[in-house]
């Protein structure tokens, strides 16, 4: 692809890697530093999914706009101290004697690993790699305890009152009572402790501060005996790990800024990055672990392939989006929709579709079969089956070359197809009764379906269902419409019809119409 069509694109992973064009710190190492935070109290999740995917997304637009290589560093704050037992774990009673202990110093309560937080961190490596991230791990606890974090360390103690300075005026005055940034980490019971210091010894490298039994205990910032707090050690990972770029949830615009004036005081200079909005439930409330009204990954890859969550990830981040069940079925169709366009789209505009940042430049041939997805998930409601096999036998009859082997990623789709079914149409069906006004339409649909062509295409169809739809006065034939999915199949919205009805088959549609008014076949 030519280089001018990178540097026209208008897409955002471009406009936001245009922001690291003249970052001196890339020219000096050569390459850009993307970072992603996690915090392992916890497993990964859809809005990790949302983070790695979309730095991966920038990433790959600045390795194209400019030549150069970059990175993505997956970073685990796994030396945090334990707040809260999660509520999803084995043997909690166990891990409640842990409280406030960093996360690697705690044992597996899943017995598989050396600690609890190793256990989550290997969760999270598994859930990137199974999607294929390109990313290197990095840890906390071996930055603290290695000794690479020594240097920024001595630097947040050397510069201790501007940074105080900095985060004393956003606190509350019970909070900014005992603030520091140092947590040191009692030497006799092994806590993370916020408590205040009581001097800050800059000449040896030390703090002093009281130790949980009351004693005054003096110990160095370096080699893990403390742990930052979470806005310091934010700014100090930027310094220390050379971080060019950045993105983060809007409920943290308050600590970006933080985070940025300390890595100016620690001579860094802060990344580059956006705030992206957060995601709502469908009532339009924000999504809580606590109110259990959020997506999980499990869910959204049992009714959907991945490539759809991606497409959702990918559309307008600074914008606030619905994540619910309900926006499943259009994100599948929306992303084999751009995956269809991408083959006849100009190099300008393949550099705007979503499928390109997706699969890093090299989308997959489509599928082109005409078979949608909402197409499948209606097909399913009318035969109201969960055998894969009855659907692709409608399928082979619409495209008779069309068959499992061959169309793995419709397979696939059936199989989500059917599970959608199952667990959110099936329940909600509610067949309405129809008018005489309505019966008397659907016995016109019936008469000129009979008397179409074999041969009829779904546009032929469609235009049938128009037709009948105008002879019957409906003024909004979206109306006529919302007639035939209530009355045949039980629900408020449904399948453009013409397609519908050549691929389920249009004698099938007849038989279909005789069942619900009632008469033979």
């Amino acid at each position: 692809m030519e280089s001018t069509a990178y540097e026209n694109a208008k897409s955002w992973p471009f406009v936001e890697a245009r922001k690291l064009l003249d970052r001196a710190s890339i020219k000096q190492k050569g390459y850009a530093l993307l970072e992603s935070g996690y915090g392992p109290s916890g497993l990964p999740h859809i809005g990790t999914f949302g983070e790695v995917a979309r730095t991966t997304y920038v990433k790959h637009a600045f390795e194209c706009l400019t030549g150069m290589p970059a990175k993505i560093f997956a970073f685990s704050d796994d030396r945090d101290g334990l707040r809260k037992v999660p509520d999803n774990i084995p043997q909690r009673e166990m891990v409640e004697q842990y409280l406030n202990f960093p996360l690697t110093d705690i044992p597996d309560p899943f017995g598989c690993h050396a600690s609890f937080g190793e256990h989550n961190n290997c969760k999270l490596i598994e859930f990137l790699d199974a999607f294929g991230f390109d990313y290197e791990f990095q840890s906390a606890t071996y930055w603290y305890k290695s000794g690479k974090f020594n240097e920024v360390l001595l630097k947040v103690l050397a510069h201790h009152r501007e940074i105080l300075d900095i985060m004393l005026a956003s606190l509350r005055e019970e909070r900014a009572a005992t603030y520091s940034p140092f947590l040191p980490i009692s030497p006799k019971t092994g806590r993370v402790l916020q408590v205040p210091v009581k001097e800050y010894r800059v000449s040896d490298g030390t703090i002093v501060f009281q130790d949980e039994d009351g004693t005054l205990t003096e110990l160095p910032v370096t080699d893990g005996h403390c742990k930052l707090q979470w806005k310091v050690d934010w700014a100090a990972r930027w310094v220390a790990l050379g971080v060019d770029y950045e993105m983060a949830g809007k409920d943290l615009i308050d600590s970006v800024k933080l985070s940025s004036k300390i890595c100016k005081v620690l001579g860094g200079t802060p990344p580059e990055g956006f705030n992206y909005e957060l995601f709502l439930d469908e009532h339009g409330s924000k999504i809580s672990k606590s109110k259990g009204n959020g997506l999980s990954m499990e869910d959204w890859l049992r009714y959907a392939p991945q490539e759809s969550l991606a497409n959702f990830m990918f559309g307008s981040p600074k914008s606030a989006k619905k994540l619910y069940f309900g926006v499943i079925p259009r994100q599948v169709d929306m992303y084999v929709s751009n995956l269809q366009a991408f083959t006849t789209q100009t190099d300008e505009k393949k550099l705007d579709n979503p499928v390109w940042h997706i699969h890093n430049g090299n989308p997959p041939h489509p599928e082109i079969c005409g078979v949608s997805f909402s197409l499948l998930l209606n097909l399913a409601s009318v035969c109201n089956t969960e055998d894969k096999d009855i659907l692709w036998g409608f399928v082979k009859k619409y495209r008779c070359h069309l068959n499992p082997a061959s169309m793995k990623f419709l397979d696939l789709l059936i199989e989500h197809a059917i599970n959608y079914y199952q667990d959110f149409v099936k329940p909600c069906k509610n067949y309405a009764t129809p008018s005489e006004d309505e019966r008397a339409a659907l016995v016109d649909l019936r008469e000129r379906l009979i008397n179409a062509a074999d041969s009829a295409t779904a546009e032929e169809l469609q235009a049938i269902v128009f037709e009948v739809g105008k002879a019957h006065n409906y003024t909004e034939l979206r109306d006529w419409f919302n007639t035939l999915y209530r009355v045949l199949f039980g629900q408020e919205d449904g399948p453009r019809m013409g397609s519908f009805i050549e691929l389920y088959g249009k004698e099938n549609f007849i038989e279909l119409i005789d069942k619900m008014l009632g008469k033979t076949a």
